[in-house]
């Protein structure tokens, strides 16, 4: 038994397919599989049962192995950790996750103070869903998540970031262009395009606005952008409003004459931006590394938390 079999039987639990567990493992389906038929064959047990479309179920036997090469996987990742902590914290790969509504408009300004602040720290940058994620953190694939509350999973400690504040973008043809601000109930029965499920982001507006889902019209459950960018060029196109973290109008050039930005009257929607990591992972200095310079970004229109 090898812990390069525990990390191919570990990839085919979570893909659920031999192919893709090979692909994500850097080796030919061939290797992978042989390598699997082998740890089989030595444990004498059926970890998968294949049927002839390629599905692939984890047998009972098979997940009690998997779960604790799972955990013997984290614990030779913690090895490494440790090894690295006795050398140099702020060297060394450090591996950041980030849900999809931050990554872009964060990873900009942070990627130059990193590194001008820890020059031999090198950052391998990871953007998902905050489920996804976590699930990689607490396996050991990434050293800390960047996520927004609420979040609350066993073994891990976050720290607040930043308070980021929701605003409203309309199309500059919009009956609502002379408004200073909007009430969130204002966006009842108002053509109101949001991202689509899985992203904490939509649950948040939701969560502020829940009226919004129950008188909405077709238009919300039929174009669901994939992306804030993506919902932001359908509000230039006329298409709807939507509410957008404020963070992702810095930067947006393009369509600006079309689209125009308003606040919500208080109490203002917002979301809190924290770094969440286990908490024994041994390099703490590389994690408040991480939060010093985040804090230090002072995004526009954010207010840091300290």
């Amino acid at each position: 038994m090898t812990l390069t079999e525990l990390k191919y039987i570990v990839a085919v639990a979570q893909k659920k397919h031999f192919g893709q567990a090979a692909q994500a493992c850097f080796v030919s389906q061939p290797t992978l599989s042989i390598a699997i038929k082998k740890l089989e064959e030595e444990l004498d047990i059926k970890l998968f049962e294949r049927s002839s479309k390629n599905e692939i179920r984890i047998t009972d036997i098979g997940q009690q192995v998997i779960e604790q090469a799972q955990k013997v996987l984290r614990e030779t990742q913690v090895i490494n950790e440790i090894s690295q902590q006795g050398k140099d914290p702020l060297s060394g790969t450090f591996r950041l996750g980030a849900i999809y509504t931050i990554g872009p408009y964060l990873l900009p300004n942070l990627i130059p103070r990193i590194n001008e602040s820890a020059p031999n720290l090198t950052l391998i940058i990871e953007e998902d869903f905050t489920a996804n994620l976590s699930t990689k953190l607490k396996q050991g694939e990434l050293d800390a998540i960047i996520i927004s509350y609420p979040y609350d999973e066993a073994g891990i400690e976050t720290a607040p970031l930043y308070e980021e504040p929701f605003v409203v973008a309309l199309h500059s043809r919009h009956e609502w262009l002379q408004k200073e601000q909007i009430s969130v109930n204002e966006l009842v029965g108002q053509d109101l395009m949001l991202l689509g499920a899985g992203h904490c982001f939509r649950d948040q507006v939701i969560q502020a606005c829940p009226q919004c889902m129950e008188s909405n019209n077709e238009l919300t459950r039929t174009l669901e952008g994939s992306s804030l960018e993506t919902i932001r060029h359908m509000v230039a196109a006329g298409t709807g409003i939507t509410v957008l973290p404020c963070t992702s109008m810095m930067h947006s050039q393009q369509n600006h004459d079309l689209i125009s930005i308003k606040s919500f009257a208080n109490p203002q929607p917002s979301r809190t931006v924290a770094l969440a990591w286990r908490k024994h992972y041994p390099r703490k200095e590389a994690i408040q590394q991480i939060i010093d310079n985040i804090q230090q970004c002072q995004l526009p229109g954010t207010q840091s938390i300290r």
